[in-house]
């Protein structure tokens, strides 16, 4: 790897990289999918607070930014409407933002396409994503080009839907004025991010991608040298899985040892 990669200077008001976001993930119907549906919203944010300090207090050098990774759209094993996603209710969306803004936090909408697309499923986002604290995730394991159902197999996104979920950022910040977007893409694998070198960075999107695997610390460690160190994109991010590196693995890595991973990740999900 080459690190830090050439890419594009982000423009004034970025978040990434002067501060670390510490974000929760899941969705609120279901507990199985992550914490964010596992607790009461005040005992979950409380969680968030706590998990953010311990961030602080090891590297008091970075501030933390408190985030709700929200799955605004879920890859379903039933067909639905013949997508096999299902899309969260406004009223939902609506939800998570008003709980981030009660921590002075952000959220990341996640898209799990399925069957469908990133040109099909984004504009319905954008009316919450014209607000400075909503961000975007997007999800390769759930994108099933191969016209699979979800789960079946692994999916996968090229550099191009990257670029277009980037360039439809873009636009967004440059017609509202407003400050960056994060876009964070998840992987695992070698074939959940094809053509990484054809990723165009730019001012206004700061793309993470999200070592997103679960294990044991020397499984975790290896996933991330060899598809997030040895493939710069921009900046890097790492997922704690609570429940499934304690059963795999059989612990969790605490910030001190995720902070000793070159590179060190600008965006920890838990």
């Amino acid at each position: 790897g080459r690190w830090p990669p050439l890419t594009a200077m982000p423009k004034q008001g970025a978040i990434i990289p002067y501060k670390r976001v510490v974000a929760f993930y899941g969705n609120f119907y279901c507990p199985q999918m992550g914490i964010l549906g596992e607790y009461t919203a005040s005992v979950m944010l409380q969680k968030l607070r706590l998990q953010a300090k311990e961030w602080e207090k090891t590297d008091p050098g970075t501030p933390v930014v408190p985030a709700l990774h929200y799955i605004a759209v879920t890859a379903q094993s039933n067909a639905c409407d013949g997508y096999y996603r299902l899309r969260m209710p406004d009223s939902e969306i609506i939800k998570a933002v008003n709980l981030a803004d009660s921590i002075n936090g952000i959220v990341l909408l996640d898209v799990q396409v399925g069957l469908s697309n990133l040109q099909a499923e984004l504009p319905r986002l954008e009316k919450f994503l014209k607000l400075k604290n909503v961000h975007l995730g997007i999800d390769p394991e759930f994108s099933m080009k191969s016209k699979k159902k979800p789960g079946s197999s692994i999916g996968t996104l090229d550099a191009a839907d990257v670029n277009f979920a980037m360039d439809f950022l873009a636009r967004i910040v440059k017609e509202n004025s407003i400050p960056p977007k994060i876009l964070v893409v998840h992987r695992f694998t070698s074939e959940m991010l094809t053509n990484y070198k054809s990723i165009i960075t730019r001012p206004e999107v700061q793309v993470i991608i999200n070592m997103d695997g679960f294990g044991s610390p020397v499984l975790k460690k290896s996933t991330y040298h060899y598809f997030i160190y040895k493939e710069p994109v921009q900046f890097a991010g790492f997922k704690v899985f609570y429940k499934n590196d304690v059963k795999t693995g059989g612990r969790i890595m605490s910030p001190p040892e995720i902070l000793a991973l070159q590179p060190q990740p600008v965006y920890i999900q838990y």
